[in-house]
């Protein structure tokens, strides 16, 4: 018997677990993964990087977690943010803020099998590579059944398994998406003279560009295009693909030299219509689908991480049930404004900056350019950024 099952040791289901773990050191936690840490093939685990706000930074570090120092962790100093093709732009410092850094960039691999270590180091249960067969809510307890023939039981049971969760189905919760008629392309690219840990979100015709810095004078590149765009780019030899990324995004971040492996992903936006059943709770990208415009994916779901280790912990405190309904609606009710307020922010964004009517952008240009000029005006994106929310 379990206290906790997580279904999902993706970043957001092994960070649940640890700060979890750590705060209540007496719960016995579990964890089901269906792909082992080291697999090339684990799709939480590719090459992809995360931007994290300086919040959530602050919360992993004080875990121990994270560190700044590692060599797959780059800090975020300034964020221009640019019209393409229009005169608005506006600048982010974090000395303007009294900030060591606005955020951090976290290469996900690498960061992903620490974190498989120290699950494995903590007293938590892995079954991995696993999947979840079926299970059976009761009236105090999850009963799990594992594809392997194990069975489980626990008091809650967190799934996190992604944005293509299948746990979710024997809940009859829908989830509702919109199609944003763009696909994400990912890859890290060299720059001649480094990055100097500055960032830069773009806007184009066909979506928002970012570059964000990484360690050794790379940048982690997202391009957003049309899907009918992604092939050709993909299939680009690598010259071709430096020269055409030079081309869209201009000079402004240096003289690109090299590209790593190259990979797109569909964007949608989307929410389950609930984040709580009897005994289940639903965190992490299972619980939101955000476009990758201004990085609130992964600091969304830490925040569901960081309030359900608060609940359970001030539970466990008093001797409640952790998976109480009491606990699990503070859950749902809670997190609804961040997460309403982040979807609404992110769509937002993406529908404004990439809509090419003249009057749209000179109503860009113009907030903008009073951004760059009034630190008030920009407090409340830069602080959306560093995830000081609430």
């Amino acid at each position: 018997m379990f206290d906790i099952v997580i279904v999902g040791g993706g970043l957001t289901g092994a960070c649940a677990a640890l700060a979890i773990k750590q705060r209540n050191a007496a719960l016995n936690v579990a964890v089901i993964e269906a792909f082992a840490a080291t697999d090339e093939s684990q799709p939480s685990f590719d090459d992809r990087s995360i931007a994290l706000a300086s919040e959530s930074f602050k919360y992993l570090s004080s875990l121990g977690l994270l560190d700044a120092n590692n060599d797959f962790t780059a800090a975020i100093k300034e964020v221009l943010v640019s019209d393409r093709g229009h005169f608005g732009k506006t600048y982010i410092h974090s000395d303007e803020y009294s900030e060591t850094a606005l955020g951090y960039v976290v290469e996900v691999r690498p960061w992903g099998q620490q974190l498989h270590k120290k699950m494995a180091t903590a007293g938590i249960t892995l079954f991995c590579p696993d999947k979840v067969s079926t299970y059976q809510q009761q009236v105090d307890s999850v009963h799990v059944t594992l594809e392997s023939g194990e069975q489980l039981s626990a008091k809650l049971m967190l799934v996190a398994d992604g944005a293509h969760s299948k746990s979710l189905a024997p809940l009859h919760i829908h989830t509702h998406t919109d199609d944003y008629d763009q696909v994400a392309l990912i890859a890290n690219i060299e720059v001649a003279k480094g990055h100097n840990n500055k960032a830069f979100e773009r806007f184009t015709e066909t979506g928002p560009m970012a570059l964000l810095p990484m360690t050794k004078n790379r940048y982690s590149l997202v391009w957003c295009v049309k899907p009918e765009q992604q092939e050709t780019l993909l299939g680009l030899p690598e010259t071709d693909f430096v020269a055409q990324l030079q081309a869209s995004f201009g000079y402004r971040a240096g003289i690109f030299t090299k590209v790593g492996i190259r990979a797109a992903y569909p964007l949608k936006v989307g929410r389950p219509e609930r984040l709580m059943h009897h005994r289940v709770a639903i965190l992490g990208n299972a619980a939101h689908l955000v476009h990758p415009i201004a990085g609130q994916g992964f600091n969304l779901g830490l925040r569901d991480v960081i309030l359900l280790e608060k609940l359970i912990t001030e539970a466990t405190t008093k001797h409640r049930d952790i998976g109480d309904v009491i606990v699990l609606n503070r859950y749902q009710v809670e997190r609804n404004q961040d997460v309403d307020t982040v979807l609404w922010l992110t769509d937002a964004l993406v529908r404004g900056f990439s809509n090419d009517n003249r009057a749209f952008a000179l109503t860009r240009s113009i907030v903008l350019t009073a951004m760059a000029k009034c630190k008030r005006l920009k407090a409340p994106l830069a602080k959306q950024l560093m995830g000081n929310v609430g």
